[in-house]
C-alpha cells in the first residue's frame, strides 16, 4: 500500500491510454495482493474522469462494486469506462478493471447535477475525539503482538485514529449490537480542492476497517494466520460535500456474520457532526481448518 499521501494521489493520477480506456499504476508494497480499496478508488477515478475533467459540475453520490479476483501487485491495471447514460441530471458510468486479460472487478458509479432537495440526517455517535485517541497502529500492537510500525506502514497515506470497539473492555456498549468499531480517519496530509479526488481517497480509506469490525466478538484480528480474509462487494453513497483531509468519524456495525461472510455498514461524520457518505460490504471471514 502507499507509503505516503503523495505516493496515493500518483495512483489515483490514471494514465490515459484511449477514450474511456486509462491504466493505474501500482504501490511499493509488501502485500501478495492488491488492496480492494485502491482498484475501487482508482475505478472510481477513471469514471469521474469521462464525467468531468474537474468532477465538478457532476459529482458521484453512489458506487457499487464487486471484487471477483485477486489482483495481482507486480503489474499495472487497466480501466475500461462505458459510457452507460448521460440524462439531465444523472451520469451512469461501468468500470471492469483487468489484469491479465481478466476482471478483477466491476464497478458502476452514478453521478449527478448539485441541486437543492429535503434533508434529514443520523446525529453522530459519541465518540472521544481524534487528539484522544490511539493511532490504529498502536491498537493493532496491543491487540497482535505486531509492532505499531508494521502496520503503519501500510496506510502511511492515512491518519487513523481508534475510536474504540465492542469486544470486552471496548468502550461501545450497545446491547444487541455485539459487532461494532469506530476509528477517526483523514489524508495524512491537504488535498487539492477537487470534489472527485476527495471521494476517491474516501473510497480507498472505506475498505480499510469494514472487515475488521465483523471480527470483533470473535476474537480473532485480520492478519491472524488462521483466518482467510477478503472483500467480496462494497457500496457507497456519498450524501453531502466533505473534505477527505480532515477528520471522519467512521462508526462502522456488522448486524450479522454468517457461512464465512461477515457484513458491515458504516457511516462517516465530520467532526461538526454532519453525515456525509455511508458504507456496506460483505467480506470473506473464513477460518481455516
Amino acid at each position: 500500500m502507499p507509503q505516503s499521501l503523495d505516493e496515493l494521489l500518483d495512483l489515483l493520477d490514471l494514465e490515459p491510454i484511449e477514450d474511456n480506456l486509462f491504466r493505474g499504476r501500482q504501490p511499493d508494497t509488501a502485500l501478495q495482493r492488491v488492496f480492494g480499496g485502491q482498484v475501487a478508488g482508482q475505478a472510481l477515478a477513471a469514471a469521474g474522469r469521462t464525467v468531468s475533467p474537474d468532477g465538478a459540475s457532476r459529482q458521484v453520490h453512489s458506487l457499487h462494486a464487486y471484487f471477483l479476483r485477486p489482483g495481482d501487485t507486480s503489474v499495472p491495471l487497466v480501466y475500461d469506462v462505458e459510457r452507460t447514460r448521460d440524462g439531465r441530471s444523472f451520469s451512469t458510468r461501468r468500470v471492469v478493471a483487468r489484469q491479465h486479460g481478466k476482471p478483477i472487478l466491476y464497478l458502476t458509479a452514478s453521478f449527478q447535477s448539485p441541486e437543492p432537495g429535503l434533508e434529514h440526517a443520523d446525529e453522530m455517535p459519541e465518540a472521544p475525539s481524534p487528539q484522544d485517541c490511539p493511532g490504529l497502529g498502536e491498537a493493532l500492537e496491543r491487540a497482535t503482538g505486531r509492532p505499531a510500525p508494521v502496520w503503519d506502514r501500510e496506510w502511511a497515506a492515512l491518519d487513523v485514529r481508534h475510536a474504540g470497539n465492542s469486544a470486552p473492555g471496548g468502550n461501545i456498549d450497545e446491547p444487541g449490537h455485539p459487532a461494532r468499531a469506530r476509528v477517526w480517519l483523514r489524508a495524512a496530509g491537504t488535498l487539492p480542492d477537487e470534489p472527485l479526488l476527495h471521494a476517491c481517497l474516501l473510497a480507498y480509506a472505506s475498505d480499510l476497517t469494514l472487515l475488521g469490525a465483523s471480527l470483533v466478538p470473535h476474537e480473532v484480528t485480520l492478519g491472524d494466520p488462521r483466518l482467510q480474509a477478503a472483500s467480496l462487494d462494497h457500496a457507497m453513497w456519498f450524501h453531502r460535500a466533505f473534505r477527505a483531509d480532515e477528520w471522519l468519524l467512521y462508526d462502522q456495525a456488522s448486524p450479522s456474520a454468517s457461512g464465512g461472510r461477515g457484513f458491515t455498514t458504516g457511516r462517516l461524520f465530520t467532526q461538526g457532526g454532519r453525515l456525509v457518505a455511508s458504507v456496506a460490504q460483505e467480506g470473506l471471514i473464513r477460518l481455516r481448518g
